[in-house]
C-alpha cells in the first residue's frame, strides 16, 4: 500500500501575516555570561519571566557559547534586544543592547532580590497565573532630565517593551506593570515588577470573600447575616479605599464581578523580582564602540 504524501504548507495563514502598519513587537534575548552563581542564574530566570511571551523563556546557554552565537541568532529569530548578565569579584552586571547596531548601556546590579525572596516577603503570596501571557506595561518615574545619557536610557526602555495604544488596547491585558525609578540624588534606578488587579470599593472584607467564591466559616452563626455583621461593620473596614483611588473601568475586566462601567480600586501587588541598577557605560554600538558616557569613579 502507497504512503500518502505528507502535505506540506505553502501558504500563510491570515493571522499569521502581519498588517502594514502593525508596530514592531520587541523580543528579547536574556542570558548570562561567563561564570556565574546560582543567585545570579535564577535572576535571570526571573527577568525572563519579565519579559515574557516575547523572549525566549527557556534558552539555554552552554560554555562553550560564546556573544557572537546569540547575536547572530537575533536576525533570524527578530529579536531586537539582548539583556546580559555577568559576575566578576566586584559584584553583578547587566548590559542591555539593541541588535543589531547598539547603543549598549552598562548596569552595574548593586542590589537585587529574586521572585522567591519577594514571595517569601509577603503573608498571602500571590501564585503565578495567566498574567504572564501578556507583556507588562512600563511606567518611567523620573526620566525627565536632557543628559545624553538620560534619554538613550529613556528610549531603550521603552522600545524593550510592546507600545500601547490606549484608544486601542484590550483592557484585560494589562495583567502587569514594570516600575522603574530614577533617583536623580543617588544615580539608582529601582525595578519592580507588579501584578495588576481590582477591588470593589465600600465592601467589607467578608463580603469580599463572599463576592469572591470564597466559602467562609459558618460553623458558629446561625445564617450569613450574622457572618456579615458580627460587631457591626466598623467605617475602616467598609471604606477601605479612598474614592479619590477609584476608577470606572472602560471594558469588562477579568473576573465576572468586574463589568464595564462599574467603579473599582486599582490594586498593585508585587510579584518580582527587584532590581536597584547604576548606569555604568553606553557603547555606541553592540557591546562595543564609542564610548557614549561613563560614570566617573567606576571601572
Amino acid at each position: 500500500m502507497a504512503r500518502r504524501k505528507k502535505k506540506r504548507r505553502t501558504h500563510v495563514r491570515p493571522s499569521e501575516t502581519p498588517l502594514p502598519n502593525a508596530p514592531i513587537i520587541p523580543h528579547s534575548f536574556v542570558i548570562k555570561s561567563g561564570k556565574v552563581g546560582k543567585s545570579v542564574s535564577g535572576l535571570v530566570r526571573d527577568i525572563r519571566r519579565v519579559m515574557e511571551p516575547n523572549t525566549a523563556t527557556k534558552l539555554r546557554e552552554r560554555k562553550r557559547n560564546k556573544l557572537k552565537d546569540f547575536v547572530a541568532m537575533t536576525g533570524p529569530l527578530g529579536v531586537t534586544h539582548i539583556l546580559i548578565f555577568t559576575q566578576t569579584e566586584t559584584g553583578t552586571n547587566l548590559r542591555i543592547a539593541r541588535c543589531q547596531r547598539g547603543p549598549t548601556l552598562c548596569f552595574r546590579v548593586t542590589k537585587y532580590a529574586l521572585i522567591s525572596d519577594v514571595l517569601h516577603e509577603q503573608k498571602h503570596a500571590k501564585s503565578p497565573g495567566t498574567e504572564y501571557l501578556t507583556s507588562p506595561l512600563l511606567v518611567l518615574n523620573g526620566f525627565d532630565g536632557e543628559d545624553k545619557q538620560m534619554k538613550l536610557m529613556t528610549t531603550m526602555f521603552q522600545n524593550m517593551f510592546p507600545p500601547i495604544n490606549v484608544k486601542t488596547m484590550n483592557l484585560s491585558e494589562a495583567r502587569r506593570v514594570v516600575l522603574l525609578n530614577y533617583n536623580s540624588d543617588t544615580n539608582l534606578i529601582d525595578f519592580r515588577h507588579y501584578s495588576i488587579g481590582v477591588k470593589p470599593i465600600g465592601v467589607s472584607k467578608k463580603l469580599k470573600k463572599i463576592t469572591a467564591n470564597e466559602v467562609p466559616d459558618l460553623h458558629e452563626y446561625n445564617d450569613i447575616s450574622e457572618y456579615i455583621l458580627r460587631k457591626g461593620m466598623s467605617e475602616s473596614e467598609a471604606e477601605s479605599e479612598a474614592e479619590t483611588s477609584a476608577v470606572t473601568l472602560s471594558q469588562n475586566y477579568l473576573g465576572r464581578s468586574n463589568p464595564k462601567s462599574s467603579q473599582r480600586a486599582i490594586k498593585l501587588t508585587e510579584i518580582g523580582p527587584r532590581m536597584e541598577l547604576r548606569l555604568v557605560k553606553i557603547q555606541a554600538e553592540m557591546c562595543d564602540g564609542e564610548i557614549l558616557f561613563h560614570h566617573q569613579g567606576m571601572s
